[in-house]
């Protein structure tokens, strides 16, 4: 029996359980608890659980495009440099930026880490003056440039 069927019987007076009848003000109240309390669990249970990735939502852009366009390339810098509007996709890298450096990357999705060491690779070797522009806001003490040293030097000639 839902809990809905024993309100609605003692609401009307029938018999249950030895109660005859419960006022509709308590009943009232009593839904509202379960709706509260319902919703909070759902709150607490989407909030208490971290993320293992970062969402996908973007994994579908092609970055060949982006790095071989100057005006996209440039865009995205501009945003990442706070020195210009940012897309909904150059926003969340923004926002992921320091936590997947931080973290190596772990939780990045396949597409995202390769798409990331086709970044690192353009940069570095096409575009040393975006990677140190760069460098200098995301790394000011080289505490990633130490890091990940071998991944950059490993990096460095190729195309």
């Amino acid at each position: 029996m839902t809990v809905y069927n024993v309100l609605s019987r003692l609401s009307t007076g029938t018999p249950w359980l030895g109660v005859e009848r419960i006022s509709p003000i308590l009943i009232l109240s009593i839904n509202m608890k379960l709706l509260i309390l319902v919703a909070l669990s759902c709150v607490a249970f989407a909030c208490g659980r971290p993320a293992s990735t970062y969402t996908d939502k973007w994994d579908h852009i092609n970055v060949d495009e982006i790095l071989e366009s100057n005006r996209l390339l440039k865009a995205y810098v501009e945003c990442l440099m706070d020195r210009g509007r940012c897309t909904p996709d150059a926003k969340e890298l923004k926002e992921t930026l320091p936590d997947a450096l931080e973290n190596d990357c772990s939780k990045c999705t396949g597409k995202q880490k390769e798409g990331s060491d086709k970044v690192l690779t353009h940069l570095i070797n096409k575009r040393p003056d975006l990677w140190k522009e760069l460098s200098s806001k995301y790394d000011p003490k080289d505490i990633y440039q130490h890091r990940y040293k071998n991944k950059i030097e490993s990096i460095k000639g190729k195309s």
